[in-house]
């Protein structure tokens, strides 16, 4: 059984999938993930869409249908009895739900760890109980979990597996009907409903506000699990903006600058050495209950693998347009300071680890069985 709950976890998990239905065809693996895990021979029990809710007030929203599944789950488990329980990232289900898979005796094995160095480090010890196996994506956390006496792994960042050789800056400009002489703004706002409904506005308002000022091109690089038809809703008839699916890494390579939301996304532009500024807006009281729990200074992944704030961060209530487009208009403008943005971010991919990640999770799975 196999548990991701987001679309970064979706892609992951994938990579795993493939793994052992290449070590072992006649595997049965099952449980809830999306559409890259279920082509890779995984039978879908949920799909993401239906359970991806992030923050406090948005999970006590969704409460009613998060039970209902993890009964669901509960059942399953018991009536499957899986060789190995695999839980990918999404702390806030998966953590409860290894406790209710321990005491039904099953192997468990965590992929992508909690951010417990991020708040709440009190959990690690808990976890030592109900977690067989940590395969960890940073080294700084195979540390953590092993000073409390949780046998964790190291095994790179799955990342490195997804990247692909992105096309050239002419071919993308003509392939997207781009002018490649103008600075070309990317915006990939998540891949939540929610993100886009608090994010996205500002974004395309910032957006407009600089296309009037610097006459720039605008690009939307649209989540894959999110429908196409509800991300255009926003974009009304404005010609001026492109939107782009099925080439996220195409784009994040040939903007200018990224304007992008707080999660995976920011590595995956920092891995690109492009110029971004980072965005996150969530409910208030998301926000008030984070900063009581939160314990380090920055929320972007790309300035936590590096050590230092080398990307600007605007939260909350400065999630403006006119205050997004006066930090883009100065990078914009500057390209000394991009330049020295993009070549700090060098240290990222160096602390991202090698390539083989899933390779190295699959063999883990099944040494367990």
């Amino acid at each position: 059984m196999m548990i991701a709950g987001e679309a970064s976890g979706d892609l992951h998990g994938s990579g795993v999938v493939k793994e052992i239905m290449k070590r072992e065809p006649d595997s049965v693996i099952f449980g809830i993930g999306g559409d890259k895990m279920r082509a890779a021979g995984m039978e879908l029990i949920y799909h993401i869409k239906e359970i991806s809710v992030m923050g406090f007030l948005e999970v006590l929203q969704h409460l009613p249908l998060l039970r209902s599944v993890e009964h669901t789950m509960r059942v399953l488990l018991k009536l499957k009895k899986p060789d190995v329980l695999v839980l990918i990232d999404y702390p806030g289900f998966n953590l409860r739900f290894a406790k209710i898979a321990r005491e039904a005796g099953m192997k468990i094995v965590y992929y992508i760890s909690p951010q417990v160095w991020a708040w709440h480090a009190g959990r690690v010890k808990k976890m030592k109980s109900i977690i067989d196996k940590m395969l960890v994506v940073f080294p700084f956390e195979q540390e953590i979990y092993r000073r409390e006496g949780i046998d964790a792994e190291f095994v790179g960042h799955p990342l490195l597996e997804a990247f692909t050789e992105p096309q050239g800056h002419s071919e993308f400009c003509k392939r997207n009907n781009f002018d490649p002489q103008k600075p070309i703004l990317g915006l990939f706002p998540g891949s939540r409903r929610q993100e886009l409904e608090r994010i996205f506005p500002a974004m395309l308002g910032a957006a407009r506000i600089l296309n009037r000022m610097l006459d720039i091109q605008i690009a939307v690089g649209v989540s894959s699990i999110l429908d196409y038809e509800y991300v255009k809703s926003f974009i009304r008839d404005e010609s001026s903006v492109r939107l782009i699916q099925h080439a996220t890494y195409d784009l994040m390579k040939n903007s200018d600058l990224a304007i992008v939301t707080s999660g995976t996304a920011t590595l995956e532009t920092a891995y690109y050495q492009t110029p971004m500024i980072v965005v996150y807006k969530t409910s208030w009281l998301t926000y008030l209950i984070g900063r009581i729990f939160v314990r380090i200074k920055n929320i972007s992944l790309a300035n936590i693998v590096a050590g230092e704030k080398i990307v600007p961060e605007i939260l909350q209530s400065k999630v403006t347009p006119e205050n997004l487009a006066f930090h883009a208009s100065k990078l914009l403008e500057n390209t000394d300071e991009r330049k020295k943005m993009s070549e700090k971010m060098a240290v990222i991919r160096e602390r991202l680890g090698s390539k083989g990640a899933s390779v190295r999770v699959a063999d883990s799975i099944l040494s367990m069985k």
